[in-house]
């Protein structure tokens, strides 16, 4: 295979209108067939070697549904749920988790005076393992469960698990959406796939010209974050609090924009998150496969809010530490998790999550508020270890005892790390972070794409048109990979 395939390549450019033609020149029972080569050539084209991973785990979650189908004894639908689970778990443990887990026994053995060798295992992350692990496994629990019957054609099921637009990074597609749809027989709709067209352009700009513009500042920043202190640090913070809504939710815009040429239909990943006046509020809008999937499959099992006041905030502590760990192999997720389960902890507690409306100058400050604590938050999240993330939140204050010089060094410092000499670069920086919160503001009360739809055609087309030149001239150098690649 040649170069992997990123959504923001040029192979992704020959690739998707390829896989478009042939799709829509098949009949019906052509596509799945299409769609399924077309997705392992992709999954393919970054490690070949790995394409058994997701074969496994695609056979081993099938035949498990097949024969918990078959069988109406619990006991017996329940053991094959376990080894299922414990075999696709395992092989996600073993590529993700094992260097992590013998490294931290390791140390944990060492406090107490007892040195250990760690095994470790020298293995590259697969990508999207983490993603699609949770879609199979979310598929066999429904099955046992009996919500939804298990599927006969391997062949479809396995274009369900390894459906190319959402198969590195989401949006984690539940069974009931995405495989009858993929056995459906579609018609073209020029409607659909000209907003899909439209979003995979929003999607572009939030990644190539906002995301990988402050990527560059953030990583050099945290790559090295003991160079500096001050102002500086509170801005890196904040581009990368920036960074990771633009580059994660890019990527579900032009995964569900890409299914949308297809007739196919994924679910929204995001809503407006950093609009949110709640920590409860913003994981309703943030990531939402990831955080309904952990409500149904470990928070509701867990007994959800059916229980006594502690054991309701233990179970939201231990859904939030497990999501942090879903995440990454380090401690700084599993404490990034921490932070926001006691944060929803806090807020049923001071009541701050009843109903009704609240006055806008009040919801504005809580909205603040939410957007400082998931810019702290975060910072975790992007700290190679908890030392650098504790190095930030003790030297980001530093020198503030003069205010004004406090914020003019920064502000240098962070010119000359985000655009050299080239001032006018953060100012259009500026311009387009205010275009992304005008359109995040508004998507709150109406679906902006088709708002836009519905202008006179030379508004609309001068919105698409400056859309397109932004992404075409203002795009950041070079073929970046996205954030959510690495879970």
């Amino acid at each position: 295979m040649g170069k992997r395939m990123l959504f923001n390549s040029l192979q992704f450019a020959v690739f998707l209108p390829v896989v478009f033609a042939i799709y829509w020149a098949l009949p019906h029972k052509g596509r799945w067939p299409l769609l399924l080569a077309a997705s392992y050539y992709f999954y393919m084209s970054w490690n070949v070697k790995y394409v058994v991973l997701i074969v496994f785990t695609t056979v081993i979650s099938f035949f498990a549904a097949l024969a918990m189908e078959k069988t109406d004894k619990r006991s017996r639908k329940k053991t094959i749920l376990w080894m299922t689970l414990l075999a696709c778990l395992g092989v996600l443990f073993v590529f993700k988790y094992f260097n992590f887990f013998a490294g931290s026994l390791t140390n944990l053995f060492g406090l107490v005076g007892i040195r250990l060798h760690p095994v470790t295992l020298r293995l590259l992350l697969p990508v999207g393992i983490s993603f699609y692990t949770f879609q199979t496994l979310s598929y066999v629990i429904d099955v046992y469960r009996g919500d939804i019957r298990a599927e006969h054609n391997f062949g479809v099921y396995a274009t369900f698990v390894s459906f190319f637009p959402q198969l590195v990074a989401g949006p984690i597609e539940r069974t009931r959406n995405l495989l009858p749809q993929i056995k459906a027989e579609h018609r073209f709709d020029y409607h659909q796939a000209t907003y899909g067209l439209k979003l995979m352009a929003w999607g572009f700009f939030k990644k190539l010209v906002i995301a990988d513009f402050i990527a560059a500042y953030a990583d050099k920043v945290f790559d090295n974050v003991y160079s500096y202190r001050g102002f500086v640090l509170i801005l890196a913070a904040f581009f990368f609090t920036i960074q990771i809504y633009c580059d994660f939710s890019a990527y579900s815009d032009i995964a569900r924009g890409t299914a949308k040429l297809l007739g196919i239909e994924l679910m929204e990943n995001f809503k407006s998150p950093y609009f949110s006046a709640s920590i409860r509020e913003f994981w309703s809008r943030w990531h939402i496969s990831l955080s309904t999937w952990f409500r149904d499959y470990v928070y509701i099992p867990l007994g959800g809010n059916r229980v006594g006041k502690l054991r309701h905030d233990l179970n939201l502590l231990l859904t939030f530490l497990v999501s942090g760990l879903w995440h990454g192999a380090n401690w700084t997720f599993v404490i990034w998790g921490g932070i926001h389960g006691a944060a929803q902890i806090a807020e049923n507690r001071l009541g701050l999550r009843k109903k009704g409306e609240t006055a806008p100058l009040l919801r504005m400050l809580r909205v603040l508020l939410v957007f400082v604590f998931s810019l702290c938050s975060w910072v975790f999240f992007r700290a190679q270890n908890i030392r650098e993330a504790l190095y930030v939140f003790g030297h980001m204050f530093y020198g503030v005892d003069q205010p004004l010089t406090y914020l003019v060094k920064g502000l240098s410092a962070g010119k000359r790390l985000v655009t050299g000499t080239d001032g006018s670069a953060l100012i259009r920086f500026a311009f387009f972070l205010l275009v992304l919160a005008a359109y995040d503001y508004a998507s709150l009360k109406t679906d902006v794409i088709e708002w836009i739809g519905r202008r006179p055609a030379l508004v609309r087309h001068g919105v698409y048109i400056a859309l397109i030149l932004s992404v075409l001239f203002f795009h950041a150098m070079g073929e970046v990979a996205f954030v959510y690649f690495q879970f």
